[in-house]
């Protein structure tokens, strides 16, 4: 079964969940009508299904390679990128001053959902350039965003983010690469950097790299870093790519997946930069492109969750092995209970992680809308919540999707290990899932822990409301926030070590009860029967009491952890 663009359920998360009509009332989004976005999913899915599903495998088989310093990318990916731009795809949630389609990051969030589900490896480069673009937007001088982001947003050039080195991970402040003045208002950038997502390719004409350096009187950790713009090319007087700029690829990382998107180390020796924002605030800059793609990412765990439900789902339909255990079967694997529990599982879970991630991108339209602090708010603690969820379900959903094909999946040719061998890299970059935890409990529950009572006061009210319609699931929900308030106010007067040591727990436990929200709230608007319904069952009487143990887990704090010396552990 080929892939098949799920827009059905994006217009009912839109229609029924999170209220995308609210946003038409809004002078920023007042455009985005029911019709124009429901004409915008149809046209991406085709453009998914059509032009870019059909080069999944082709990325994997002949992956990106580097010759004589220039990146080659898997056939296909030019042409399929050329018709990404040209559909204006990548301006999406752009400003229409320069170019993009101003429309709201929920639509993006969906068609990005699509792409990745389609091909993971070419997506990814224009999620980095709509990071990039929203960077330049809020940060750049006007003259870097006249250069760039018409040409940024046409897809003619594309962008990248620069962070990592080799001694410098998620401790980003151990930077080393320096940025000298020139004089002139340009910067002499040096130093390498690594596993740079689309560090070149044959396509565009310009690669744009917005690099983290220290200034000569930077202050030593994050706050001394500044942020530059490092074109490949530097534009000329007329703004067309001119002389290369002192930088080059040193190789292409050998991947366990996603081979047809090259992974470049970067080198930069005085290379040409422009400063983007304040000297020494380069993390406040870049961290608008990061929390951008950290949404975005989290889309592309949902993504591939996804594909590879309907991958598996097509194996179960054709299979056959062993007798029906159930009469009027379909003779096939998909009558087995077991099997019925994996793909019930799988869209189960993709739904729930679909929902929230759609939730997070219409919270932040709302907050852009309406400058409501509360919705701000929202979007920064759903924003780690989104990203890991999400991910964990790529994962999570991509090694079930290989358990239902049974031998076969561990068999290259069926395709389903691609999936799984793609996605576990999300749940490390842009931040690993562990470290979304850490921000969920650290940085977002520096107001007491206000913004997630008043989630929980909600998902709580709804069930309530849901309990004369559907009054099992609607108290099994109302408990489970119930008792994830009581934990977050446990959590916020404990220790930041002993929150750390139960955040990645106390997230899931998080993301278990807006899935269970959003389920029923699915069940509700169906009339409570019907095959929405039977899926909200499934969850929360299946997965929903999840949250319980992880909150058990949560609440243990850190001493436990050192329990065991170095020593201990390595007997």
């Amino acid at each position: 079964m080929p892939y098949r663009a799920p827009t059905d359920d994006y217009k009912f998360i839109f229609d029924h969940l999170v209220n995308l009509s609210r946003l038409t009332a809004t002078d920023l989004y007042a455009e985005a009508t029911p019709d124009v976005v429901d004409a915008i999913l149809g046209e991406a899915g085709k453009l998914c299904e059509e032009v870019l599903a059909p080069l999944q495998r082709a990325g994997d088989m002949q992956g990106a390679v580097l010759e004589n310093g220039t990146v080659r990318t898997t056939p296909g990916f030019g042409a399929a990128y050329a018709r990404i731009a040209e559909g204006g795809w990548i301006g999406m949630s752009a400003a229409p001053e320069n170019g993009g389609m101003g429309l709201p990051m929920a639509v993006t969030t969906a068609v990005n959902e699509m792409m990745s589900a389609a091909c993971l490896s070419l997506q990814l480069n224009p999620l980095m350039s709509q990071g990039q673009i929203e960077a330049l937007e809020h940060h750049a001088s006007d003259e870097i965003k006249a250069l760039y982001l018409p040409r940024l947003i046409s897809g003619e050039w594309c962008g990248t983010m620069n962070l990592t080195e080799p001694q410098a991970g998620s401790d980003v402040g151990a930077l080393s690469s320096r940025a000298e003045p020139n004089g002139d208002g340009t910067y002499a950038i040096t130093g390498q950097k690594i596993f740079i997502s689309w560090g070149d390719n044959d396509f565009t004409a310009n690669v744009c790299h917005l690099v983290l350096a220290r200034l000569p009187d930077a202050a030593p950790g994050t706050r001394g870093i500044s942020l530059f713009m490092v074109p490949k090319y530097i534009p000329d007087a007329e703004g067309n790519p001119g002389v290369a700029n002192s930088l080059k690829v040193v190789s292409l990382e050998h991947k366990m997946g996603l081979h047809g998107s090259p992974t470049c180390v970067m080198q930069y020796d005085r290379a040409t930069g422009w400063l983007v924002g304040e000297p020494h605030k380069g993390m406040a800059a870049m961290f608008t492109m990061m929390n951008n793609a950290r949404l975005g990412v989290g889309v592309q765990g949902i993504g591939v969750a996804e594909g590879a439900y309907q991958h598996a789902l097509a194996y179960a339909l054709e299979r056959r092995q062993g007798r029906a255990p159930v009469p009027g079967g379909t003779g096939t694997i998909l009558d087995h209970a077991d099997v019925r529990r994996m793909l019930t599982t799988m869209k189960a879970e993709t739904f729930a992680a679909r929902a929230i991630a759609l939730a997070c991108a219409m919270t932040i339209d709302i907050a852009r809308a309406t400058d409501d602090a509360d919705c701000a708010a929202r979007a920064a603690l759903l924003t780690p919540i989104a990203k890991a969820y999400g991910t964990d379900t790529g994962v999570e959903v991509a090694s079930m999707g290989m358990q239902v094909h049974g031998g076969m999946g561990f068999i290259e040719e069926s395709g389903a290990a691609q999936y799984l061998r793609d996605v576990r890299v999300t749940a490390i970059y842009e931040g690993t899932n562990g470290i979304q935890a850490m921000d969920l409990v650290g940085r977002k529950m520096m107001d007491g822990g206000e913004t997630a009572f008043r989630l929980c006061e909600e998902i709580e009210k709804a069930a309530k409301a849901a309990r004369a319609t559907l009054p099992d699931l609607a108290e099994d929900v109302w408990t489970a926030a119930e008792t994830l308030r009581e934990a977050t106010e446990l959590l916020v007067a404990q220790d930041m070590n002993d929150r750390f040591a139960g955040a990645v727990p106390y997230l899931r436990a998080f993301a278990r009860v807006l899935g269970g929200h959003f389920h029923l709230q699915a069940a509700l608007a169906e009339g409570g029967a019907g095959p929405r319904s039977a899926l909200a069952r499934f969850f929360i009487k299946r997965m929903l009491p999840e949250y319980a143990a992880a909150l058990a887990h949560a609440r243990e704090g850190a001493e436990g952890l050192y329990a065991l010396s170095p020593d201990d552990l390595a007997a």
